[in-house]
Formats: structure tokens, sequence, C-alpha cells
């Protein structure tokens, strides 16, 4: 049997210490390492070591009763928080190393969503139990109260205070209690239901860093953590977990075995492209064996594999994985006349490749490399990694926010593409959806009017790649596309007309919809000394945010509110110079809401719709054997399927 487990915190709780002590007492490792000593076996790359937090997923392996556990470390970090997000796809069971110290935290909020949005079963480590000022039971208390008021306490095992609370959870389990009394297995089969489907949160209590309560607490999570319930006979199927490449760049695609098995030798297509796998090799820390086969539950690195991204389905794998945490700044990559902008590129590509979430692009207009990042942090590292990789001396301009645009009611858009000897018209209805949804795409249009390849096209085109808004050029979101109908013709039509067609039909629309611009904001959580309260909730009304009642607690107070990320970004620092480092203040990531500042954002960047070189919104006809430009407003009259 294969499980795949991952540890997941707030940065600073304890998790690499927590892996340190648990792959030492399960002999993966010889010496336990430390983080402040830069000798931890998971934070092997320098810029780790020279740092102290963990910037990179590595995973390492190990056995126990019988069954191979891969452990994956993630970053705590926000700013690393796409890579954290990415490996939760492919683990079977998490443990969430909360501080006693500190609580829960904003970060340990945004993981434990992701948890639960990907049915994670969880398991709860409260850490740093010999830490001055610890509290086991007000940390457990504050995990009821921000996470889940099901998580219950194994330390003393299964105590008659345990069994009555489980029992009110399960009819069945409360009647067996009744007529039989208890039976430890049958309430330990239980257990293991009730925590792969959900609804209960096993959890323990120790110190990592004094190796106390941790062999313990893994014991639990062996007895309450199931097996893969996967298709082990059935055909090859994987899911990516992530892109590496090797000192000499080759490729190295992780993959989670979902199904059948890989062998190598095996052709696996991408695309449609027959790719050969060359190796396979299974890694713990920086060092793999090589092996012929891989099986289902396996987490494996392969080689041979090119042309696809993180979260993508391989063989009878379906449906690509959509990320929920995305960057809110975007920078300019500055670099040297010694490299050439391609070549700068390709580095910046192979980047991407590794984390999707950079979005990194080209804009011709300015002649520039862009990234997203989710904070300065990442650019510091992003730095690092440019000079260790590639031996290039980068810097990144000033940090802008990442806007986006939706519209605020339904609309149909009209696109016609008809120059000499080409033809294509496309019909569409525009929507607003669901905050986070991003852009969707589906069709109404009959085969008989419009070929289902030539409707496939069109769902490529509006999907395949962000598409820019009219009001500050930033990216669509949220919008919900529909196909109404189309035509081709039978000897003139080709691909790139429909490209045509559709974009000017998505910008027509755009052009008659009432268009929302949209910014990032925080979830922040504040806690203060209440004498500085006041200070603190005027400098949140200063910056356009709004919160909640204030949680009086004695001598402090807890403030949670949603604030721009454009007026908040800097305020950490504010905060710890007036609390001179005593209060304590969490950002996460709260998504996009309507911007506080439209019209001072759109005069800031100043883009101009009508000389944007990929968009226009007007369509091209044809009379008399020459083509001809109809602005948007008249275009919908002139179609030739109205």
């Amino acid at each position: 049997m294969y499980k795949t487990i991952g540890i997941l915190a707030h940065v600073d709780a304890g998790k690499t210490t927590f892996s340190e002590q648990l792959l030492f007492h399960m002999k993966a490792i010889r010496t336990r390492g430390r983080v402040d000593h830069k000798d931890a076996f998971l934070d092997g790359h320098g810029i780790e070591k020279n740092r102290g937090i963990t910037v990179f997923a590595d995973q390492a392996v190990f056995r126990h009763n019988g069954t191979e556990y891969t452990l994956i470390d993630t970053p705590g970090h926000i700013d690393f928080s796409p890579e954290m997000e990415r490996a939760i796809r492919v683990m079977d069971a998490a443990i969430l190393v909360v501080s006693a110290a500190d609580g829960v935290e904003g970060h340990t909020e945004t993981v434990w969503d992701l948890l639960r949005k990907n049915r994670v079963p969880t398991f709860i480590f409260i850490n740093k139990n010999d830490r001055e000022g610890a509290d086991r039971e007000a940390a457990l208390r504050e995990i009821r109260k921000s996470l889940s008021e099901d998580a219950v306490l194994l330390d003393d095992g299964l105590t008659p205070d345990v069994i009555e609370w489980m029992a009110e959870r399960d009819e069945t389990l409360l009647e067996h209690y009744f007529e039989e009394g208890f039976d430890e297995e049958m309430w330990i089969r239980a257990m293991r239901r009730m925590t792969a489907s959900g609804r209960i949160f096993p959890a323990g209590s120790g110190s990592a860093l004094k190796d106390v309560g941790v062999t313990e607490f893994f014991t639990w999570l062996d007895r309450l953590s199931g097996g893969n319930r996967l298709d082990e006979d059935g055909p090859f199927a994987a899911r990516v977990y992530k892109i590496r490449h090797d000192e000499g760049g080759q490729r190295i695609t992780f993959l989670k075995m979902t199904g059948g098995r890989l062998s190598v030798r095996d052709e696996v297509r991408i695309a449609g492209e027959p790719r050969k796998v060359t190796q396979i090799r299974k890694y713990s820390g920086h060092k793999y064996t090589v092996q012929d086969t891989a099986n289902t539950g396996e987490l494996v690195a392969v080689m041979g594999l090119s042309g696809i991204k993180a979260g993508e389905p391989l063989g009878a794998e379906t449906g690509r994985a959509a990320f929920s945490l995305t960057p809110s700044l975007s920078a300019a990559v500055h670099f040297g006349d010694s490299i050439h902008p391609k070549d700068m590129l390709a580095h910046f590509m192979q980047l991407d490749a590794e984390d999707p979430s950079l979005s990194v692009t080209w804009e011709e207009h300015a002649r520039e490399i862009r990234v997203h990042v989710m904070g300065l942090i990442q650019l510091d590292v992003l730095k690092e990694v440019v000079s260790d990789r590639f031996r290039e001396i980068i810097t990144f301009g000033e940090p802008s926010i990442l806007y986006k645009e939706t519209v605020r009611s339904a609309v149909r858009g009209y696109g016609h593409f008809e120059p000499l000897r080409h033809y294509a018209e496309v019909h569409l209805a525009i929507s607003p959806a669901e905050c986070g949804s991003g852009i969707t795409f589906k069709s109404d249009c009959h085969p008989n009017e419009l070929a289902p390849g030539y409707q496939n096209l069109v769902g490529q085109v509006l999907t395949g790649k962000p598409h820019r808004g009219l009001l500050t050029g930033s990216p669509l979101t949220d919008l919900e596309i529909t196909l109404i109908t189309g035509r081709a013709h039978n000897e003139y039509t080709s691909g790139g007309d429909f490209r045509e067609a559709s974009l000017r039909a998505l910008r027509q629309g755009l052009e008659k919809a009432e268009t929302i611009l949209l910014e990032p904001v925080y979830d922040v959580k504040i806690k203060v000394a209440t004498e500085l309260m006041g200070r603190v909730l005027n400098d949140i009304r200063k910056a356009h945010g709004q919160f909640g009642n204030p949680d009086t607690d004695g001598e402090a107070t807890r403030i949670d509110a949603r604030v721009p990320v454009s007026t908040f970004m800097d305020y950490p620092s504010i905060f710890a110079s007036f609390t001179n480092g005593k209060g304590a203040i969490s950002l996460r990531s709260g998504g996009y809401e309507a911007c506080h500042n439209p019209e001072q954002v759109k005069a800031r960047i100043g883009y101009d719709k009508e000389a944007d070189p990929d968009y226009s919104s007007s369509s091209v006809f044809c009379a008399r054997g020459k083509g001809y430009s109809v602005p948007w407003h008249e275009a919908e009259a002139a179609m030739h399927l109205l």
C-alpha cells in the first residue's frame, strides 16, 4: 500500500522540525536536522538554508507497518502558497501543524480551506507546547472555533470523553455502545471512516523540537488514515504534481499514480502526441532511486514527458486541476544587455513550467518580460534562483497590483471576420459568473449551424489564455460565455478566421456591457493590545477596508478585516513599529472585490482600448471583392445570421 501525506502550516509553526523528527523515527534519515542549523533534510536548497523557510515542496519516503509513505513538506509562507496548493492535490492525508503559542493564524485558515475544498483527510498537531505562553487548551478551542468543531484530541487515547464525543456524532455507534458496550476495533474502524469523510479531525499535541508527542501522533495517523481507493487493475491514470529541471536542464515530471501501472518505454499521449517514458525515479530529498514500474498510489518522477503542466491529468485521469491561490502583484524583469531577451524569456518559461502561477509573458509593446508573484519575498527568491541556475543577474521593477475586469449583467456579443477569401461569424452570450470562477465556455449551437470542430475552436480561443478588458486592459474573469450560433464558409474558412471572429464578438459584447474593475483584497487577522485598537481600526478605515466587531478578551483585542492589497501591502511593517513587535498580524489572499478607486486606477494605467494591437471590437465584412470595417455599434445590424 502507498500513502502520500503532506505536512502544512503557517510559517514558523514548526512543521519542518516535526518532519525531521518523524523521518528520524521512521529511519528515513540518520540524524535530525534543524532549520536554524541549516541542515534540515527537506530544506536542502541553498535558498531555503539561508532564509530559514521552506520555499519548495520536497518529499521523503519511508516505510511503516507495511505501507510506503511519501511525506511532502510544503511551504508555509504566503508568498509560496501556490506551491503548497499544487501539493495538496496529490495528498491522501494531511498533517496541519498549529502552534500552541500562536494559535490559528491567517494562513492556517487558507490551508484549511484548501484541504476541505480538496477533501483531504486532515490530522492536526498542536505544536510548541514547551514554549513560554503556550496554551494547548486555548489552541484547541481556537481550532474548534476557527477551523472545525469536529477536532478531537487523542493524546490520552480513547477516553470515556472521546467515546462519548464520537457517539454524539454517529447514531450507529451510540446504539452499539448502549447495547453492547465499547469495542475498540469497531470504534477505530468508525473513526477511520469518519476521518476519511471529513466528519472528524483527529488531533494530538506535543513539541517537535523536544521530540514530544510526534511518534504517538503518527501512530494515530497510521491507524486512522485509509488506503488508496484507486483502481489498481484499470488503465494507466495519473495527475501531474509538479515540474522540475535537473542540473543539466532535463525536465522531470512528478506524477501521482491514480490508476493502473506505468513502465519505462511506455508511451503516454499528451495533447494527442505520444511521449515515451525514458526513466522512472523515486525521490527522497534530493536523492533518487530508479525503478522500472510505477504502481497505483505511488508518487514518482518521470523523464521523457513534455508539453504538460502541474495539475493536468494523464491517461484515464480526467479534469484539469483549478487552483484557488493566484498572485496579486505583477513585476517587470530587468536584466543587462549581455543576454538577449529571447534567452532570458526561455529561462523564465522554464520557471513558469515549474510554477504556472508566475504567468510569465512577453509584453511586446513595452519590450519586457513580466511575471506574477504573491509578494516581495518571492521576487527576492526569484533573483536567487535565476542567479544560481542560469548564472544571470536580474532585478525587478516596482511591483504593480494585478487588477481584473468583469461584467455586471448579461449581454450578447457579435463578431464577423470576412476579408477577401476568409469567412467566420460568431454570436456569443456573455454573463457574469461566480466570483473566482474565471472564464467558462459552453455551446448551445446546433451542429447543423456550425461544425463541432469549429465550436470547439471558439471555446479554445476564449478560454485558452487570458483576455484583456476595456477599462485598464486587465484580464477578464468571472464570465460565462455561451456560443449561440456561428457560420463558416465551405471554401474560404480557416481556423484563424474563428479566432478573429470570436475575439471581436467578445470585445463587441464588452463595449455594450457595464464593466467592473476588480482589485485583490486581503483577509486580515490582527491581535493587538486593547489600548491600540482605535489606532488599528482607524488605519483600516483609511485603507478603505471593512471590519467586523472587535473581539476583546482582557487586555488583547482580535480584529478581522478585509482590506485592498493596494492600500495595505506595507502595513505589517508599520504595525510592527507602533506595537513594538508585540502585536500579531496575518494577511491571507481574499480574492477579488470591486475596486475602491476605479477612476484613479484607470487614469494611472491609461489603457487605450482603440490602440490595442491584439483586440478590436469592430467586425470585417466584404463587398465587391474588398474587405471593410464596421464599428462595434453598427456591427450587430450587419450580421448575416440575424
